[in-house]
Order: C-alpha cells, then sequence, then structure tokens
C-alpha cells in the first residue's frame, strides 16, 4: 500500500512540476534517472526511484491540507463578518479565532512533521511526547532545520534538474533541424512545401530511431557526449534488437495521442491536469527504454542476424507513423506549426507552449 500510494505522489508530483517553467527540467531529470538506473542494471524495479519519499511526501501534502481545514473554515467566517460590518464584535471575534487556529494548526503540522510526517502523526499529537521534547531538547530549531535539509539533501533535486537540462538540450540538439524543415514547409507554396515537408518527416522520423536509447544511454553513463554517440547505440541495438523495437513502438503508441490533448489551451490553474496523463504516458516509455539498453549491455554480443533484419523492417512503420501523426496534428494544435517544438516523448514532459 505505501508503496502504491508513494508511486501515484511521484506521478501527481511529477505532473506538478511539469506545468512550472524550470522545474518542469526536474520532471525530465527524474525520468532520465529512472531510465539510466534500469539501462545500468537491466532490472526495472531498479527504476522506481524515491518511492518512499515520495509516499511521505504525498502524505504530507494530503494531511496538511486536511489539518489546514478548520483555518480555512474561520477563515471564511472572518472575511463574511468583515464584509458585513469590520468593527462588530463578531469581526473581531473571529478574528482572534483564526489567529488562535493558524497557530495551533501550525504547531500541530510542524510537530507532525517532526516526528516523521505519517498519518499516525498527523492523527494523535502525542502532547506528552511534546512537552517531553520541549523540556528536554536543547536546540529545537536547528534540530528541525538540520533534518530538513538533510532530508532535501536526500531528494537530489539538483542532480535530476542537471539531468533533465542536459537530456533536454541533446533532445533540442537532434530533434532542431527536422522539426525547423517541417515548420519551413507550412510557410512554403503546395509544391515545394509538400517536398519539404516529405525530408521534414523522415528526419524526423529518423531522429526519433535513436532518440530514446540515446537519452537512455547518457543516464546510463552520465556523459553529455553520450547523447550523440548514435553508432554506440547501433552496436547495442545488435545485441537486443527486438527489445529496441518493442521499446521505441510502446514509446510511439503512448505519445501519439497525447497530441490530442493539445486540440485546445488548457487555462493556466489546470496546466498540471493534462500532465497527469503526459507523465503517465511517458515515464513507463523511459522504462522500456532503459529496459532495452540494459538487456543489450548486459547480453555482450550480437543477437541472430534474422531478428536484426525484421526489427530493423519493423522500426521503419513505427518512426514513419509518429513523424507523420507530428506533423498532421500541427493542425488541430492550439500552437499551429510551433507545436512541433513540443515533443513531449523526448524533451519536456508538457506542452511548453501552454505554460
Amino acid at each position: 500500500m505505501d508503496w502504491t500510494f508513494g508511486l501515484g505522489a511521484i506521478v501527481v508530483g511529477l505532473a506538478i512540476i511539469s506545468a512550472i517553467p524550470l522545474l518542469n527540467f526536474l520532471s525530465l531529470g527524474y525520468m532520465l534517472e529512472c531510465s539510466g538506473r534500469i539501462a545500468r542494471t537491466g532490472r526495472l524495479r531498479d527504476g522506481f526511484v524515491g518511492i518512499r519519499k515520495a509516499s511521505i511526501l504525498g502524505g504530507l501534502a494530503i494531511f496538511t491540507w486536511l489539518a489546514l481545514l478548520p483555518v480555512r473554515f474561520v477563515s471564511s467566517l472572518w472575511r463574511d463578518a468583515e464584509l458585513i460590518d469590520p468593527e462588530s464584535g463578531p469581526t473581531t471575534f473571529m478574528l482572534v479565532a483564526l489567529v488562535i487556529f493558524s497557530v495551533l494548526a501550525f504547531g500541530h503540522i510542524t510537530w507532525a512533521c517532526v516526528r516523521g510526517g505519517r498519518a499516525r502523526h498527523f492523527l494523535w499529537p502525542a502532547p506528552i511526547r511534546f512537552f517531553r521534547w520541549i523540556k528536554s531538547e536543547p536546540n529545537k530549531f536547528g534540530t528541525i532545520r538540520d533534518a530538513v535539509l538533510d532530508y532535501l539533501s536526500g531528494l537530489r533535486l539538483r542532480h535530476y534538474t542537471w539531468l533533465g537540462v542536459r537530456g533536454f538540450a541533446g533532445g533540442l540538439v537532434w530533434l532542431f533541424l527536422p522539426v525547423m524543415i517541417l515548420i519551413l514547409a507550412g510557410q512554403l507554396p503546395k509544391v515545394p512545401g509538400t517536398l519539404l515537408s516529405l525530408v521534414g518527416v523522415l528526419g524526423l522520423a529518423i531522429a526519433v530511431v535513436y532518440l530514446p536509447f540515446l537519452q537512455a544511454h547518457f543516464a546510463r553513463t552520465g556523459r553529455f557526449r553520450s547523447l550523440f554517440e548514435w553508432r554506440e547505440v547501433r552496436r547495442y541495438f545488435r545485441n537486443a534488437p527486438i527489445a529496441f523495437w518493442l521499446a521505441l513502438f510502446v514509446t510511439v503508441l503512448l505519445a501519439m495521442p497525447l497530441y490530442l490533448l493539445k486540440a485546445e489551451m488548457t487555462p493556466q490553474e489546470l496546466a498540471w491536469l493534462p500532465g497527469l496523463f503526459f507523465v503517465a504516458s511517458i515515464l513507463p516509455a523511459r522504462f522500456l527504454a532503459g529496459w532495452a539498453m540494459g538487456r543489450a549491455v548486459k547480453a555482450g554480443k550480437p543477437a541472430i542476424g534474422a531478428f536484426q533484419w525484421i526489427s530493423r523492417i519493423a522500426f521503419v512503420p513505427v518512426a514513419l507513423a509518429y513523424a507523420l501523426w507530428v506533423f498532421l496534428m500541427q493542425y488541430i494544435s492550439w500552437s499551429g506549426s510551433l507545436s512541433l517544438l513540443e515533443q513531449h516523448a523526448f524533451l519536456l514532459p508538457a506542452p511548453l507552449l501552454s505554460l
């Protein structure tokens, strides 16, 4: 139960931060870290990074929200009383009550966090233990500060953000030229525009074949230049061709329907909501890309030639279908041709232009 709740908290958390500029690099970096860990070990279970910590943070957010319900209720009563008569006795009483409830709620939340932030810590305040802690702990604020800093350090937010920035930069390099060709083709007359669109679709299809595995390779090694070692990825493909094809197929299959969510502009306050679908679709694809890379690394030798050629041929319709779908979706997207820059399966896991 704790593990399931933690996984749900991760998906919701990634969806929320993917809708916040700059923080969305953290979301991408976390997914790349999951892919990289699987690629290093070949085990899917190693990709579930920080599940326990996410469970604690998710529970902390929920129970903090519940603990603040009385404060919000009294605050609404005070605002209503102030609108009716700011100088009346009931208004003053509500203001005093609001201050008292706010102090009690803050103290309750802080004490629950000090004890671990679990559900039982919010449900029972343990007053005897609290007074003992007040009496025996000489440096209370220092203890709380150190615990918070240690916990935040364990989350490795800087590492994930930097990983996401580099993964985004490498993906953008691979996608920039074909996407710019497609955007330019839309501005040209019919015949040259059609020919240039074919060139862009083919270029995008080629980039799509390599990019998921280049990013998994980068996350595995931690070296930025790994994002451009396409010959190395080809060598790994020979070791696990069917796994590579399956990973690409699932990536494309899960990514294509998400473009339909960009038909209308999402209100900014609800931008995280479609992010749930984006994250829930992209995260399994990252897992599979890392799994395919991990299988190739552990195999150590090429697979049977027939499997390699069958997989190569099967790559073509998958990559072309994705590139053609993305090209066509610009005509129903709210952002038009600029939506071609929003390659959420390989870049940031959210429609960038709607943020």
